[in-house]
């Protein structure tokens, strides 16, 4: 976006919302004076300059939160951090799935419930790719649910993966929108699930309380912990790393949520590393492909759903 653009855009929004569109174009303003800072940032470490067999990503997870209730979960025990390259999960996935990385890929099972990998894969980059959001997704809730992709991710760990290869599960949890704990009061839930409203933007407009939010956000990620544990059971893997794409934010340096820009907050993220052993105590019936391509438009609107909408979301 241009300054001319911005301009043009703050006196649409000035007309429509009065004093709210001047605050959200200033905002806009100050994610663009931040990600200019990116050149001049850590650049990150690459997930597959690191040593794992089995990569679990929790999408948007915070290092200071995981590493607050690790103690509730035995495998959780060797708490650590990681700089990420990206603070959005498209940057991650596009510094990331890089041609450098070529042929670690090719060697990579991934189990993704994240929309934006139609944006950067196809079926050819890697061993395998089961891109779970295009049939599992729950339209009720707008996201992911965990289970399935946990049982997608078992069927992938004892049918696809090989002696040599690795496997990748991106969960979308801890992710807002929170399936245990929604965010109803404020908000209906037909607005939230559209794209229209998201947490993080709520308690900048103050239509949240931190508390509000950040309770939502911690269910949510004992939710998903909940279904790596079973993961952890069901799957045979030497060296299980437990990390995130990125983190987010709650109004640090003004920033709420997980824009484009190099704070400490969004791309520090946690790294435990943990052991996985098949004791077989769930056995999914699932069918591990699909041949559905939804269009552009679905994606769209699970992105939307989301928060992806917005750059600053």
């Amino acid at each position: 976006m241009t300054f001319a653009d911005w301009l043009a855009e703050t006196g649409a929004r000035v007309e429509s919302d009065g004093m709210a569109g001047v605050c959200a174009s200033a905002y806009e303003l100050w994610i663009g004076a931040l990600r200019r800072a990116d050149r001049f940032a850590d650049p990150g470490v690459n997930i597959y300059d690191r040593s794992w067999d089995t990569l679990v990503i929790l999408d948007g997870c915070r290092a200071d939160v995981l590493h607050g209730i690790a103690h509730e979960y035995e495998f959780l025990d060797t708490p650590s951090t990681h700089r990420s390259p990206g603070s959005t999960s498209y940057e991650w996935m596009e510094r990331t799935f890089t041609e450098e990385y070529r042929k670690e890929m090719e060697r990579t099972v991934q189990v993704t419930a994240n929309p934006h990998s139609q944006r950067f894969f196809d079926d050819a980059d890697f061993r395998k790719i089961d891109p779970v959001w295009r049939d599992a997704w729950d339209e009720t809730r707008g996201t992911v649910l965990a289970r399935s992709v946990t049982d997608r991710a078992i069927v992938a760990g004892r049918e696809k993966v090989g002696t040599d290869d690795r496997l990748l599960v991106h969960y979308m949890q801890p992710h807002f929108p929170s399936v245990p704990a929604p965010l109803m009061n404020g908000v209906g839930l037909d607005d939230w699930l559209d794209g229209s409203e998201h947490a993080w933007q709520g308690l900048r407009r103050g239509e949240f309380t931190e508390r509000d939010v950040w309770l939502a956000y911690v269910e949510n990620l004992r939710y998903v912990l909940d279904d790596v544990a079973i993961l952890l059971e069901n799957l045979d893997a030497e060296r299980v790393a437990i990390t995130a794409d990125h983190g987010n934010a709650k109004g640090e340096w003004g920033i709420y949520g997980h824009p484009n820009v190099p704070l400490n907050v969004l791309r520090n993220v946690p790294w435990f590393v943990t052991s996985a052993t098949d004791h077989r105590t769930r056995d999914p019936d699932v069918d591990s492909t699909t041949d559905a391509e939804p269009s552009d438009e679905t994606v769209a609107e699970r992105l939307e759903a989301l928060g992806y909408a917005d750059e600053g979301t």
